[in-house]
């Protein structure tokens, strides 16, 4: 199939600046069209339930940063970022990890942990745990094989060069 292909090749044009101002990458798998009809909607319901999830973790935020100006998480930056999203050694060690292997700039590093204090918040725990910082990074996914596939493309290329120089 040349759609999937595609839709990768394209991925992989868009610049690691860009990439980098988006806090979630995540797939999305097609709906198979001849089970539709076997797919009960209770979407309503469950839009209702996330909605209050929402609005009480906006409000738990709301009343952390009461005295700085901000109201989230996605404002959190430079000391406050470090006082109320870092997490404890097991959880810095994987992100410091992950931020070694991929090459991650401050920007992605910082919205990684964002996203974790953000999940914390969801948990409605007051620390921001290894697990935490493992999902945020799981939102990240798409992003680093991505990033893993124009590693081992340029690779290639750079092989094929060299290859081609000796034949020559």
């Amino acid at each position: 199939m040349k759609a999937p292909k595609c839709a990768s090749d394209y991925q992989m044009k868009v610049s690691g600046p860009i990439m980098d101002r988006f806090d979630l990458h995540i797939e999305v798998s097609s709906i198979n069209v001849y089970n539709y009809d076997l797919i009960v909607d209770n979407s309503e319901e469950e839009s209702e339930y996330i909605a209050a999830r929402v609005e009480k973790v906006r409000l738990i935020q709301e009343k952390r940063y009461e005295g700085y100006n901000i109201k989230t998480n996605n404002r959190l930056d430079g000391q406050l970022l470090i006082d109320y999203a870092m997490p404890a050694d097991e959880g810095k060690d994987l992100l410091n990890e992950a931020a070694n292997k991929f090459c991650l700039s401050m920007r992605a590093y910082n919205r990684i942990l964002r996203v974790a204090r953000t999940i914390a918040d969801l948990k409605n725990v007051d620390n921001v745990l290894k697990v935490h910082i493992a999902e945020a990074l799981s939102y990240r996914k798409m992003e680093f094989d991505n990033m893993y596939t124009k590693i081992n493309f340029k690779k290639s290329k750079e092989s094929t060069r060299r290859g081609t120089q000796r034949i020559t």
